[in-house]
Order: structure tokens, then sequence, then C-alpha cells
């Protein structure tokens, strides 16, 4: 297993909608247990595949280190589809790997059921609440190349304008690999 670089604000890659994965090889299988061991390096509770560079619809999520979900199982998502979201919604503080140092509170649907595929590409349907919902959603929004800081009031990224352009020119420290600047 290796570590990969995390791709951060401002490179492409993290803007373009990622391509459905059609069949899981164990090139894909390696990308998967990467994933989850630069998930766990960085101490992150989620990882899209765009964020280590690949343009394939997968994340992995392990959420079991968030107190009270220490019995979650390790999760990988191929193909995801959010099929439903509640009317209800609830707001969270999020952050995210590629955009370190910065957490904003974020309001998405309480609930939401997804399909998706797992590595034998065999369809699942959850139906998901609390902090699974948060990450599969934050995730979700990666393979369509959105990032949380979109949903930030203009205000609030006028706040973060200075943070954010110093993550483009890797003018922050992190404990983990990153991408190289993006030219």
């Amino acid at each position: 297993m290796s570590l990969l670089p995390i791709t951060l604000f401002g490179d492409k890659i993290l803007r373009k909608k990622t391509s459905k994965v059609t069949k899981v090889d164990n090139e894909t299988i390696e990308l998967i247990r990467d994933m989850f061991a630069t998930l766990r390096n960085a101490n992150g509770i989620g990882l899209a595949a765009n964020q280590v560079g690949a343009d394939k619809q997968i994340f992995v999520v392990d959420i079991s280190g968030v107190e009270g979900f220490e019995e979650s199982k390790p999760m990988t998502i191929i193909n995801p589809k959010i099929v439903e979201r509640s009317e209800k919604k609830n707001k969270m503080e999020e952050g995210c790997l590629s955009i370190p140092d910065v957490r904003a509170e974020i309001e998405r649907p309480e609930e939401i059921t997804l399909t998706y595929q797992d590595v034998d590409l065999k369809e699942h349907t959850i139906k998901t609440s609390d902090v699974l919902s948060r990450v599969i959603q934050h995730e979700y929004d990666h393979l369509q190349g959105i990032l949380f800081t979109d949903y930030l009031s203009e205000e609030e990224k006028k706040e973060l304008k200075k943070d954010l352009e110093n993550i483009k020119k890797r003018k922050m420290e992190v404990d983990y690999p990153v991408s190289e600047a993006a030219h």
C-alpha cells in the first residue's frame, strides 16, 4: 500500500465530474487500498478518488474514529447516486483534506438514500443519517466537482480568500503528502 498525494484547492481535477467505473480490476483494488491508507494517514473520514488524482466515481469512508461510531465498518462506494434527500436539513461543521485548516458550518439534508456499487459492482441501496449521511454527501459532491466551500455565502468566501490562495500556492503545512502546485 502507498500513501497517495492529496490534491488541493485549485487543482483542476477537483472541479471535474468524475467518470463512471465499468470494471474493478487489480489497479482499481490497489487504488482503493491506497485511498484507505491515505485517508487513515491524514486522519480523515472520507476521501474521493479525484482527491488523489484519479478520475473515477469512487470514494472511501471510515467514520470509526468518530465518537459514537466506533463500530462503523469502512465503506467503499463506487458509482454512487443520491436518490432521495430529506426535506429536513441540519448544519454541521465540515472540513476537507483538500482544503486544509478551513472549516465551515454547512447545511445539508439530514437523511439521504444512496444507491451504489461495491468492489464486486454489486448494487446496494442504503438510507443514512447523521455523520455517515454528511460524509457521503461531502464525498459525493467531490465526484461532481463540488467543494464544501461552494455552499458558503459571498461574505464567507471573501473571509476565506487569503487562506484559499495560500492553499493554491501550497503556503500551508499539513502532515500528509499533497500534490504539487498547479501551474
